[in-house]
This record gives structure tokens, C-alpha cells and sequence, in this order.
């Protein structure tokens, strides 16, 4: 086991700048998702770590050792693709014992490592079928069983799940969760959904256009967004981020809704962040016009507006109405975030 720590990374593609200057660390045994949206480098971050691109500037350690110019095969790490990566023309077994039969392993030693991964896994009964044999599922356990059988310092995974259904994506999120507190190795993951960083991470590490907006436990990042970035990618629903200003004894929006504040609250607010399962049904609350109702059985889910100003709420009771029915919401002041014309948190 080992930790990594990336010291002002940089990476270029010619005279196009992809990460500018990124710093993690990353404790032995911790689980971090890198997260963020396409295009963000949070691959190419992970691609730098297993050595598969080359890092521009700065530094990359892993386990203390300074890792920038070692090759891939010496670095002592495993990947798992997004794609699964298996050889169509060997068994599952063959495929979790190649790089062992690389590294001329004693057969016995082979047969040991991947009988114990299989059962780790629940491969057993798999071991002789071919990978045109498996569903997504299977594919993607035999990737992690060949990652396993190596016994590395640190697993990166890149998009794994992304392939996969939406059933089967939880029920795989839950397997890999459980795997890496079970060998306790220090363990790198990339998505881009930010319901699996929430689920699955120790430390989640939010990157936008090559670099990092915010980092930590993901219940703090949910609750002290540090910037309207991080605040609308971190949760589902997303949170409602309202553009306006405090005045007349409240919050006044651009589309006229005047929402409560907090007491002392920030007279620098610009954008007034309130998410939407923070929302209550109250008699006492904001009219707002009904736009959309969506059931989706566990809560209902309400686009809506209050004056012309578009929010969203998520409710646990049932609401029933039309477009253009009235209800009354109130937003729990606590709960209120407000950020500043910077973007950043006030």
C-alpha cells in the first residue's frame, strides 16, 4: 500500500494547456474519486499517475518515491478501463493471470492468486468462459480480478461503471466499495457522475478545465460548497444557484422573486444558493406557480416559479396540481448558501 501525492502537475498537448498546476494528496488506503465534467483532465490526471502520459511540469510520487520518468510496469499500480480491456481470445482465468505469466510466476503461485480473486469476486464458476461469454457485469469483475491478482500499491479506475446499466451501475459502485475497504489499497477512481463520488469516496477531488475547485469529504463538500461550481455539480437534484442581490429586507432576484436571508446575512451576495430538498411545503412560505410535477416514488420532484424566477424543489410528500396551480414553499435558512460575484462563497 502506498500513498500519492501530485505536486503542481502540468500538462500540455503542444501550446494546449490541459492541467495547470494540480496538487492531491492521497493517504494510504484512502478511496478519492476525481470528478468534474468532460473535458476537465481528470483522466489525463489519472493517465499521468499510471504513467501513460508523460507529466509537463511538476511531480508525481507514489508510496514517497518520485515517479515522473519511472515506466508503467515499474510503478507497482493496476488500472482498470473503462472499456474492460480483456483479451477475446483467452478464458477469464488466462486473462486474470496474464501479467503474472508476464512476470513468469510459478504456476501453483498463478493458479492460487487467481482462484482467490475468482472467489474475492464471485468468478468462480466463470473461469473457463470466454469474455464474449460474460454480460458487462462479469467483464467488469474479471478487469478488477486482473487487477487484483498483482497486489499493487494503488488501483486507478477510469469510468469503469460507464458502460454498464443504471441497475447494474449501483450494484457495481457498491462491489468495487466494498472490495477496496476489504484489501485496504489505496485506490483512485474518475467519473464523471457525482452520485457514485458521493457513494463511493473517501475524498472527493472536484476538477473544472484543468484544475481543482475543491477537495474533501464529500458530506463537506455538500454542505460548504466553496464556490457556485462546486455547489450546482455537488448534488442531485442540483442545487438552485438565483443570480440577484440583498435588498428591500431579503434577497431579490433577477426574475423579481424577494427570498428570506439568513440573519447576517452577507450584503455582498450575488447568487443565492439553496438546495432543493431544503425546500419544505410550509402555509406560511413564498407562493410559487407550479411548472412540472414529477413522482419518482420516494419523493416528488417540482419545477416551479415564483414570480418569474425558476426553482426546484424535492419534496417527500406527495404533490399533487397542474401547471399554473399555486403551493407555498419555504426555504430552511440554515441551509442558505450564498455566494459572491466571484463565485466564490460569502
Amino acid at each position: 500500500m502506498a500513498s500519492v501525492s501530485v505536486r503542481q502537475a502540468l500538462k500540455s498537448f503542444g501550446s494546449t494547456k490541459i492541467l495547470h498546476g494540480v496538487d492531491v494528496e492521497i493517504a494510504d488506503g484512502e478511496f478519492v474519486v476525481l470528478v468534474g465534467p468532460s473535458g476537465c483532465g481528470k483522466s489525463t490526471l489519472l493517465r499521468m499517475i499510471a504513467g501513460l502520459e508523460n507529466i509537463s511540469g511538476g511531480e508525481i510520487a507514489i508510496g514517497g518515491r518520485v515517479v515522473n520518468r519511472v515506466p508503467p510496469k515499474d510503478r507497482d499500480i493496476a488500472m482498470v478501463f473503462q472499456n474492460y480491456a480483456l483479451y477475446p481470445h483467452m478464458t477469464v482465468r488466462e486473462n486474470m493471470a496474464f501479467s503474472m505469466k508476464l512476470a513468469k510466476a510459478p504456476r501453483e503461485i498463478m493458479d492460487e492468486e487467481v482462484n482467490r480473486a475468482a472467489k474475492i469476486l464471485g468468478l468462480d464458476a466463470l473461469l473457463d468462459r470466454y469474455p464474449r461469454q460474460l454480460s458487462g457485469g462479469q467483464r467488469q469483475r474479471v478487469a478488477m480480478g486482473r487487477a487484483i491478482v498483482r497486489h499493487p500499491q494503488v488501483f486507478l479506475f477510469d469510468e469503469p461503471l460507464s458502460n454498464l446499466d443504471a441497475k447494474l451501475r449501483v450494484q457495481m459502485r457498491s462491489e468495487i466499495r466494498e472490495l477496496q475497504l476489504r484489501l485496504a489499497t489505496t485506490t483512485i477512481y474518475v467519473t464523471h457522475d457525482q452520485i457514485e463520488a458521493m457513494t463511493m469516496a473517501d475524498q472527493i477531488v472536484v476538477m473544472n478545465g484543468g484544475r481543482i475547485e475543491q477537495a474533501g469529504a464529500p458530506l463537506a463538500l455538500y454542505d460548504r460548497p466553496a464556490n457556485t461550481f462546486v455547489a450546482g455539480f455537488i448534488g442531485s437534484p442540483a442545487m438552485n444557484l438565483i443570480p440577484g442581490q440583498v435588498a428591500d429586507g431579503g434577497f431579490r432576484a433577477e426574475g423579481g422573486a424577494l427570498l428570506p436571508l439568513p440573519p447576517g446575512a452577507s450584503t455582498r451576495a450575488t447568487t443565492y444558493g439553496i438546495r432543493p430538498e431544503h425546500l419544505s411545503l410550509a402555509e406560511d412560505g413564498i407562493e410559487a406557480r407550479l411548472v412540472v410535477v414529477e413522482p419518482t416514488g420516494s419523493e416528488t420532484q417540482v419545477a416551479m416559479r415564483i414570480a418569474e424566477t425558476p426553482l426546484t424543489g424535492a419534496f417527500r410528500e406527495r404533490v399533487a396540481g397542474r401547471m399554473g396551480d399555486s403551493i407555498r414553499v419555504k426555504p430552511d435558512l440554515s441551509l442558505v448558501h450564498l455566494f459572491g460575484p466571484d463565485g466564490q462563497r460569502v
